[in-house]
């Protein structure tokens, strides 16, 4: 395999997305959630009851009854396993998200965690969602159907992004700060084969290195470079690990031209050989 599976949202749906409730004999019949792949798109989950756990980018997530979580398109992902599990599966082109709400989902460089739904948030999120899926499947289309279905979907992402900005500190009106820190994530996704440095970041984003390391630091603890290397080096981990590209191609892939310093980069980084990382993986 010299690619990771990316699930395309448009290939299912021409309406960018898709809402339905979902059982263990649902998952059991979906097969390719069960293997590792990418989605163009973003997933939310509310989980009612059960048990379930997911491995997003090497890392094991559990997720138990009333519980809301999502993954964001790129993210590696694959469901481990579930037990009873019950609850809403919603996939959301990104252009149907309000750009407030993304930043919220977005401005954090570390893994998303579940957010537990207490009581009252479950049954808002019921309501909502029952609703939700029954004018997304009415066969008789009102004529303002797309207008009500996306209204819904509005209604839900905000109340998702709610929950989560308290999570995080933040609030729905996103600080200046965390606006570039999401910023700065977006583009790190879009560019970071040909950009590989704090000061490209820092252009493309009409701010000043310094500006940039400062301001990320104070959000998360480290300056610019840290996040760049740490990009590079789970895209390379995820292209290691999931796919059968030589060395030399992966370096290619991620935009390094002499892949013998790709090379001495990834055991910099990671305390072994890019190879060593593949055999040990896969053990």
């Amino acid at each position: 395999m010299n690619h990771i599976p990316i699930h395309i949202l448009q290939e299912r749906t021409n309406k960018g997305l898709q809402i339905r409730y979902m059982s263990s004999s649902d998952v059991k019949e979906d097969d390719s959630a069960l293997h590792t792949h990418r989605d163009d798109h973003y997933i939310f989950f509310v989980l009612e009851e059960g048990l379930g756990a997911m491995v997003i980018d090497f890392e094991e997530v559990h997720l138990a009854g009333s519980t809301l979580y999502y993954v964001l398109p790129g993210q590696v992902h694959s469901l481990v396993h579930q037990h009873s599990a019950k609850g809403w599966f919603v996939a959301v082109d990104p252009a149907l998200i309000p750009q407030d709400c993304r930043n919220v989902f977005e401005s954090q460089l570390l893994l998303q965690q579940p957010y537990s739904l207490n009581a009252v948030e479950l049954e808002q999120c019921r309501i909502l969602l029952r609703l939700f899926v029954e004018k997304y499947n009415e066969e008789v289309y009102h004529p303002f159907h797309t207008t009500i279905v996306h209204a819904l979907l509005h209604s839900f992402i905000g109340i998702a992004a709610g929950f989560y900005s308290t999570t995080s500190g933040s609030s729905v009106k996103v600080s200046r700060l965390a606006q570039l820190t999401s910023q700065f994530k977006q583009l790190l996704n879009q560019h970071l084969k040909s950009n590989k440095s704090p000061a490209a970041y820092a252009a493309l984003l009409n701010v000043s290195d310094a500006y940039l390391s400062e301001v990320l630091k104070k959000q998360t603890g480290f300056p610019a470079s840290y996040w760049i290397q740490q990009e590079i080096m789970m895209e390379a981990k995820r292209l290691l690990s999931y796919t059968e590209l030589s060395i030399k191609e992966i370096s290619n892939q991620l935009g390094y031209t002499d892949h013998s310093y790709f090379s001495r980069f990834f055991r910099k980084a990671a305390g072994v050989s890019a190879s060593a990382f593949r055999q040990q993986y896969r053990k």
